[in-house]
């Protein structure tokens, strides 16, 4: 056999070094994740079976809830990324697949889902929200809290983040008045996503290839208006949806430095470039992105290039619970911490709340109390104190459905669970 070349050998075992990495990350979930639920949902296997799932949008927040029901009586809740008639269409294959079936058997249902939907490619945010309904029904079946049946809980309350701020960021006393709302609020708020664009002179359809001086200016000044308005204990977040490139990313990044964001939120495209290395190379600020990407093939390159330095998946779009631990031991392996993007109803909300009470690397949740409809639904509202809610400690999810708020806030043309 030919020899390489000895300048070859050490790029060889490089190359092996990373694939053996990769297939270990890849297959550490079954481990840290699946063990301990293995153990608590053995006695249960195969007493009961999938009869049925269902979709339903509600008028707000946009998604769409999920509902599987069994031959037992037992129904799991999950949320969809996703229009309702569009995740009814996704789920007519899916149920050839889950109907007839156990659902404790929650890992192979996932790999079937995401790996096995020839003729169609899975579709993940409607998988998502199957997969948090089976963790929810699972938690039912074994009288268990979901984040029990993930091998926590690590914490017994999750830290919330909103979307909120003053008026007029640029206007010393609107600021003023809001952080004094904020510091008299009872839920105690103290972590909040402010927008950066609405200070520039964009509409909200246009992506912006790089801001102006004058643009960065007037960020510059609201951003140190809100944290002289907030004082140091307050946390605070520039957020944005993908609109800039990296010139303007890297622009905003100097801008903000003086008020101390803990981070920059989804500044860049959504897709993984080297640009976003060379914005976190470059930033003084740390970045965080991810509350649109799928799976953890889609935040690998982020991770494996020093790209980011916190992620942000969202449940309802990124895989589901099953999905989106797997994404959270990838990245603990690099150390790097892990959010959870949410603009669901209080279904999404308490999924990602025993989420991230069964991860180490977690830091906080996104919690949207504006959408009103989207926290009655579950009848009670969740008891927030000082930024922070406590994990359920109820079967499942610990979310029973108002059906009277369901048929009054169905989206127009939307069936009863259709």
């Amino acid at each position: 056999m030919e020899r390489l070349p000895a300048n070859e050998y050490p790029r060889l075992r490089v190359t092996m070094k990373r694939r053996d990495f990769f297939k270990a990350a890849l297959a550490l979930p079954a481990t840290s994740c699946i063990a301990p639920y293995e153990a608590f949902a053995e006695p249960e296997k195969n007493r009961v079976k999938i009869t049925d799932i269902k979709a339903m949008m509600l008028r707000s927040p946009g998604q769409t809830l999920i509902k599987i029901e069994t031959d037992a009586g037992l129904v799991g809740y999950g949320e969809a990324g996703i229009s309702g008639p569009a995740a009814r269409a996704r789920i007519e294959p899916v149920k050839l697949l889950l109907v007839g079936q156990d659902p404790l058997a929650i890992e192979r249902h996932f790999h079937k889902l995401t790996s096995q939907m020839h003729p169609y490619r899975a579709h993940i945010p409607t998988i998502s929200g199957i997969d948090i309904a089976l963790w929810d029904l699972a938690g039912k079946i074994t009288n268990l809290p979901v984040s029990t049946l993930l091998g926590g809980p690590f914490r017994d309350k999750i830290r919330l983040t909103i979307n909120s701020q003053p008026a007029n960021m640029m206007d010393p006393a609107s600021c003023r008045e809001w952080a004094q709302r904020m510091k008299e609020d009872p839920m105690g708020w103290n972590i909040f996503k402010l927008g950066y664009m609405r200070l520039t002179d964009h509409t909200p359809d246009q992506l912006a290839s790089a801001l102006t001086a004058s643009e960065l200016i007037r960020v510059q000044t609201a951003f140190s208006n809100v944290r002289e308005a907030i004082g140091s204990a307050m946390d605070i977040i520039p957020h944005g949806h993908n609109e800039l490139d990296l010139h303007g990313a890297l622009g905003l990044a100097r801008a903000v430095e003086p008020a101390r964001p803990i981070w920059i939120e989804d500044p860049m495209p959504i897709a993984y470039s080297e640009s976003w290395s060379t914005l976190h190379r470059s930033s003084r600020v740390p970045i965080q992105t991810g509350e649109k990407l799928e799976m953890p093939r889609e935040f690998y390159p982020f991770l494996q290039n020093q790209a980011v330095d916190v992620i942000q998946p969202d449940l309802a779009f990124a895989g589901g619970i099953t999905g989106t631990r797997k994404i959270a031991d990838l990245a603990a392996m690099y150390f790097i911490p892990v959010c959870t993007h949410n603009i669901g109803t209080i279904v999404q909300t308490l999924a990602s709340v025993h989420f991230g009470a069964s991860i180490y690397n977690f830091v906080s949740s996104e919690f949207v109390p504006q959408h009103q409809i989207g926290t009655r639904v579950g009848g009670v509202a969740p008891v927030v104190r000082n930024s922070h809610v406590d994990v359920p400690k109820s079967p499942g999810l610990g979310v029973e459905l108002n059906a009277d708020v369901l048929r009054a806030n169905l989206a127009p043309g939307e069936p009863w669970w259709g």
